[in-house]
């Protein structure tokens, strides 16, 4: 009876707290959409949900004026309806909605067509150029330098300016049914009180990985571009949006240097001083690295900020950064956990330095060998609150598991089980853990919303 009455709330809650439908334009493609989906553009974060609800709350653009309300449909579209250039939307505070309509490719140019890797790299740079030259055999274990490494630089900085798309304040992005937004980083940098929803986000990857020979005892490749980041931004809210590297997963990579060609940062990368950040009812799809929150250990700007909530997401076939936390005060409940890759599984929650991480009622389905004590990992905090958790191991029925003993038992050292906060700000009372799959499964992730 209670998961029948809180999916009834949760299929309401769309259409609360919005204002008339008429309010937006009859001109162009903003008179063809649903009342629905107008009302989803003006609606803000619910009071109360997650820490983005904190302050003034979460507003987004709902009180665009009329001429402010539109739908994009390409890359140009988006920039426009974004404040008209890209390297300046950024600083627009004016309040805006943008309905996202079909397939935006971040590679797209002003004519339609769509450009390729090849055409945004330096003159100077090619691959086969940069592994013959740091190759750790003939370059060394040593940072990549000159006029090569020089180059690739410029290549990154010939693609940001191409695939990043920035986003400024009081901004709501919405997409209408289909919506993708493919090969591209929706950029949050300063764009307070924002919300994204009802996106699928696919494949934002990195034309000119960077060769770290010092990152590990091997070395790594490492990409720049996230489906999504925010980055010093407060009260934004991220719902009911997927994310997935789409048909180009980390797995059909290379491998050079004997390490794979890493060509996929975060899903949804949560940095630089951001705070007060909600994330709810997104799928986060068969990914590497998935959400970082907190760029540095240094102890500094960051220190009392990176507060965030997570509820009622889905987790699955991802390998790391569920989330993975420095600093901050964030809130993981109700969310659901498929973890069924033993061979390339790191972990799931991730202790940082000065974290307090507090997980409760979470469901984790653990397979091929995959354990309890294999959740959490140790990134140099030294506290976590974990309650209420269920798992599924292998083949056995669901059960109760205490995941930091569990932790504890097999590692030292032993991580504290009070994180020293209790959250305040949530939706409702956490559904028991072995509700969670069940009201996940059905709700979250993009699509699900009336537009």
């Amino acid at each position: 009876m209670r998961i029948r009455r809180y999916v009834a709330i949760l299929a309401g809650a769309v259409l609360i707290a919005v204002p008339a439908a008429n309010a937006l334009a009859d001109g162009g493609q903003v008179e063809e959409l649903s009342w629905a989906a107008k009302a989803l553009g003006r609606q803000v974060l619910p009071a109360n949900d997650g820490w983005a609800a904190e302050g003034t709350g979460t507003t987004g653009g709902s009180t665009a004026t009329a001429d402010q309300v539109f739908v994009a449909s390409t890359r140009a579209e988006l920039v426009a309806a974004l404040g008209g250039d890209n390297a300046t939307n950024r600083g627009n505070a004016t309040p805006k909605i943008v309905y996202i309509k079909g397939d935006i490719n971040g590679f797209e140019r002003a004519d339609g067509s769509v450009m390729t890797c090849a055409d945004l790299a330096d003159p100077e740079y090619s691959l086969e150029a940069y592994l013959a030259t740091y190759d750790p055999a003939v370059w060394g274990r040593v940072a990549p330098s000159g006029p090569l490494e020089a180059a690739r630089v410029r290549s990154v900085a010939n693609q940001t300016r191409q695939t990043q798309i920035n986003v400024g304040p009081n901004t709501t992005i919405i997409g209408l049914t289909g919506a993708r937004l493919h090969e591209l980083t929706l950029m949050l940098d300063t764009a307070s009180n924002s919300i994204v929803r009802n996106i699928l986000f696919d494949d934002a990857h990195d034309c000119f990985p960077a060769w770290s020979p010092t990152d590990g005892s091997l070395g790594a490749w490492n990409s720049q571009f996230d489906n999504a980041s925010v980055r010093r931004s407060t009260n934004v809210w991220f719902d009911h949006n997927t994310f997935t590297d789409g048909d180009n997963p980390d797995s059909s990579q290379p491998v050079f240097f004997g390490r794979p060609y890493q060509v996929h940062d975060g899903s949804l990368d949560i940095t630089h001083t951001s705070s007060l950040v909600t994330v709810s009812f997104n799928r986060f799809l068969a990914r590497d690295k998935v959400m970082l929150i907190g760029s540095s250990n240094t102890v500094g700007p960051d220190v009392g900020r990176l507060n965030v909530t997570l509820h009622h997401n889905l987790f699955t076939g991802t390998l790391q950064r569920l989330p993975r936390v420095r600093f901050g005060k964030v809130d993981v409940y109700n969310n659901a956990y498929v973890l069924d890759n033993p061979d390339a599984f790191q972990y799931a929650l991730g202790v940082g330095v000065q974290s307090a991480i507090y997980a409760e009622n979470n469901y984790f389905t653990l397979l091929g060998g995959i354990a309890p004590e294999d959740v959490i990992f140790d990134w140099g905090g030294t506290v976590i609150t974990e309650k209420g958790t269920w798992a599924r191991v292998g083949d056995t029925f669901p059960r109760p598991v205490n995941l930091l003993e569990a932790y504890n038992a097999t590692h030292d050292p032993d991580l504290g089980a009070d994180a020293g906060w209790v959250p305040t700000l949530r939706a409702g009372r956490p559904l028991p853990a072995p509700a969670v799959p069940i009201i996940v499964n059905i709700l979250a992730g993009a699509g699900r919303l009336p537009v």
